[in-house]
C-alpha cells in the first residue's frame, strides 16, 4: 500500500471508534523489536502488546503494511524510538499525534548526550539503546505512561520496572567484565553499517561502518577499498554482519582485504537495528546485548 493511501486510511479510520478491548487492557503498540521487549517486561499481563516490526526487520526501510492500519487505529499508546529510525514511519506517527499517545522514546535523552550525524533529518545518530543507561531512561518513561494510563495496575509496573532496571544494571557491569579482557588496541568494530556507535562510547570501542549510520545509504566501491586499507593498517583480525543488513557488503569487504594479500575473518553475525527470533534468548534485549558482546570480543582476540 502506498504511503498517501495508508495515511487516508488511518485518517478515515481514526474518525470512526475504535474497536471495544475485548479483555480491557490497554493495547499498547511499538516498532522495533527492542522497544517491543521493553513494554512487554513493563506491562506483564496487563496490558496487549502488538509490535509492527519483527525479528531481521530493518526499521530505516521499514513500510507500514494494510495489517498494521488496524493495530495502530485500535492503540492506547504508540511508543517508538524516534530521531528518525523508522524513516518511513514518521509522517505516519506525525499524523496520529493529535488522536493518539504516540511516544518518542529519545525524546527523554538529554540532545547535549547524543552522537551528531548528518546522515538523518534528525541530525542525531538514532541507535541509541546500545547505551544501556539511555535504555533503562526508556524504562523509566514506558513505566510512567503506562501508570498514567491504568492507575489500577500503577504499583506492578513499577515493581517490573524495579526487577528489569535491576536486570540492566547487571547486564551494565557483565557487559564491562567482558570488555576488560580485550586489550585497547584491539578494540576496532567494523559492521556493515554504523549501529554500535553508542556501543563504542560506552565501552571504548573505535567503530566502523561500511554503509553510515542508515541502512539507505549503499556503499559505493571506493568505500570498500578505503575500508580494506583501514584493516589491513589496524592488522584487524574480524569484521561483523548484521542480521538486519544485507552480509554482500561485509562479504565484498571482506574479498577486497584478501585481494590486497591479507586475510580478515567474518567474526559473526549481530544484532543490530532488531533483536533475534522470538522465543530465543537473543529475542530479548538482555539476551541480544550478551550475545553481541561474546560474539565481539571471542573475535577479536
Amino acid at each position: 500500500m502506498k504511503k498517501g493511501i495508508l495515511l487516508l486510511a488511518i485518517l478515515f479510520v481514526f474518525s470512526c471508534k475504535n474497536e471495544t478491548k475485548s479483555n480491557g487492557k490497554l493495547n499498547v503498540v511499538t516498532s522495533t523489536t527492542m522497544i517491543t521487549d521493553l513494554v512487554k517486561n513493563i506491562g506483564g499481563d496487563y496490558i496487549n502488546v502488538e509490535g509492527l516490526m519483527g525479528s531481521g526487520v530493518d526499521p530505516h526501510l521499514y513500510k507500514a503494511s494494510e495489517g498494521d492500519v488496524t493495530k495502530l487505529v485500535n492503540a492506547d499508546v504508540i511508543f517508538y524510538n524516534g530521531l528518525h529510525l523508522e524513516g518511513k514511519l514518521v509522517e505516519i506517527f506525525e499524523k496520529m499525534d493529535s488522536d493518539k499517545e504516540t511516544i518518542a522514546l529519545a525524546d527523554e535523552i538529554n540532545k547535549k548526550q547524543l552522537i551528531v550525524s548528518e546522515y538523518f533529518a534528525s541530525n542525531y545518530d538514532p541507535h541509541v539503546w546500545f547505551d544501556i543507561n539511555f535504555f533503562k531512561q526508556f524504562v523509566e518513561k514506558v513505566t510512567i505512561v503506562l501508570s498514567e494510563k491504568d492507575p489500577i495496575n500503577a504499583e506492578k509496573y513499577r515493581e517490573n520496572e524495579k526487577r528489569y532496571l535491576a536486570d540492566l544494571n547487571k547486564l551494565d557491569e557483565d557487559v564491562q567484565g567482558v570488555v576488560d579482557v580485550l586489550p585497547k588496541e584491539k578494540r576496532i568494530l567494523v559492521t556493515a553499517h554504523d549501529a554500535f556507535n553508542y556501543f563504542g562510547k560506552a565501552y571504548d570501542f573505535e567503530v566502523v561502518g561500511l554503509q553510515g549510520l542508515s541502512t539507505a545509504t549503499e556503499a559505493g566501491v571506493q568505500d570498500v577499498q578505503k575500508l580494506a586499507a583501514f584493516i589491513i593498517d589496524k592488522k584487524i583480525k574480524a569484521i561483523f554482519i548484521e542480521s538486519s543488513v544485507p552480509k554482500r557488503t561485509i562479504e565484498a569487504l571482506q574479498a577486497a582485504v584478501k585481494s590486497k594479500g591479507h586475510d580478515v575473518v567474518i567474526g559473526g553475525t549481530l544484532y543490530s537495528d532488531a533483536l533475534g527470533n522470538a522465543g530465543t534468548a537473543e529475542g530479548t534485549y538482555v539476551g541480544m546485548y550478551r550475545y553481541n558482546i561474546k560474539t565481539i570480543v571471542s573475535a577479536l582476540q
